[in-house]
């Protein structure tokens, strides 16, 4: 499977009450996962800068890894990309004949 990176920064709506951010992110996990079965999290993180949060997650093909970018954004996320993230040893390996 490959290795996705998705950046989500959330709507002034989602942010007003912050301890309501637990269950709104539980219930984007369960969409994903009944949606998306075959994703697999890696980690998952809080930011700060111009995005909300980072996850990292693999997935079996790039229309998989694009459902997550969509379901964030039908959840209230203004901004939702999902980014390919080649491993380093394997990107050295890709450019090795160059």
């Amino acid at each position: 499977m490959a290795t996705y990176i998705l950046v989500t920064r959330l709507s002034p709506e989602l942010t007003k009450d912050l301890k309501k951010r637990a269950e709104i992110g539980r219930k984007w996990m369960e969409r994903v996962k009944k949606d998306c079965p075959d994703v697999k999290f890696i980690g998952h993180y809080a930011l700060l800068g111009p995005y909300d949060f980072l996850d990292i997650y693999e997935a079996p093909n790039e229309e998989t890894a694009a459902k997550v970018s969509m379901i964030s954004l039908s959840g209230g996320a203004t901004a939702a990309e999902s980014w390919t993230a080649i491993p380093y040893k394997k990107f050295l390996h890709l450019i090795k004949d160059l």
